[in-house]
């Protein structure tokens, strides 16, 4: 199977940080196209319904916006 392509995550939409962990949105999994099985917080998807993908086939690099001042 192919490695997955390098994705630029942004914080605030696609994503939060909750303390040290990122906290996946709504908006991030809709982009994503699919479940992980991973219980996430603001999946919009049922398990039950999409196709589960492993989390290590995820490309992600994350990137926080640009601190305005």
């Amino acid at each position: 199977m192919g490695r997955a392509k390098l994705q630029t995550l942004v914080e605030g939409i696609d994503y939060y940080l909750e303390g040290t962990k990122f906290v996946f949105t709504e908006e991030y999994h809709l982009k994503r196209g699919y479940c992980c099985n991973s219980r996430c917080r603001h999946c919009p998807y049922t398990r039950d319904s999409v196709p589960a993908v492993p989390i290590e086939l995820l490309g992600l690099a994350l990137k926080r916006p640009a601190s305005s001042g």
